[in-house]
């Protein structure tokens, strides 16, 4: 497939990049500071723009089968709504390019899954530490939600940087009250490029967890 990263300077982008090349894909980077994207492949380009900046999109949207997002910014900020100003037009650009599959990362802790990500992110991390950045990350849902893309939003726990795992759990309800749950990223990156195939969480929210 020819898919579009967004999101693709973090660590979890650049799982979806390298396991995307290996899967065979044609991988297109969208990127505000492309000079980060290290890797080097012929089935590799990376397209320099702003999510915020509409006008930079549609190059990098032009002929893709499938987005993958894992949007992010730096989180300890007083208010923020780059990720869900940046998903509007994100939307708005495939709509008008005709491309329809869209997967993207929020995480647990969010909506239906409040209180899910366990008494230290519920009590402390979240309201005191990351309440602009979650509650911008409700809006990006709700955007997605309203589309009409065929669209999948993937919630994990707390991201690790750990291996690649080919058991983990995946669909509603998961996380935990008291416990903190934990996915690697690259867990979460062979997920999303799995849904892309399978199509098992078309429309739908899905936790994912070890």
């Amino acid at each position: 497939m020819r898919i579009l990263i967004i999101g693709g300077t973090g660590k979890t982008g650049r799982e979806l990049i390298k396991q995307g090349l290996a899967k065979g894909h044609t991988i297109t980077v969208f990127a505000r500071k492309p000079g980060k994207i290290r890797e080097v492949h012929q089935n590799l380009r990376v397209v320099p723009g702003n999510i915020l900046d509409p006008t930079t999109l549609a190059p990098a949207l032009l002929n893709q089968d499938a987005v993958l997002s894992a949007l992010g910014h730096k989180r300890f900020v007083i208010r923020t709504n780059t990720l869900s100003e940046g998903t509007k037009n994100l939307i708005s650009g495939m709509e008008q390019l005709g491309v329809k599959r869209l997967i993207c990362i929020t995480s647990l802790g969010i909506a239906d899954s409040r209180y899910r990500l366990g008494l230290y992110y519920s009590l402390f991390v979240i309201p005191v530490l990351l309440f602009f950045y979650f509650r911008d990350k409700e809006k990006q849902e709700r955007v997605i939600r309203e589309s009409n893309l065929d669209w999948t939003i993937v919630r994990p726990g707390q991201l690790t940087n750990g291996k690649k795992r080919t058991r983990y759990r995946t669909g509603p309800g998961l996380g935990h009250y008291i416990f903190t749950r934990l996915v690697s990223r690259a867990t979460v990156a062979g997920f999303m490029l799995d849904e892309l195939a399978g199509r098992n969480y078309l429309k739908q929210v899905s936790g994912i967890t070890n």
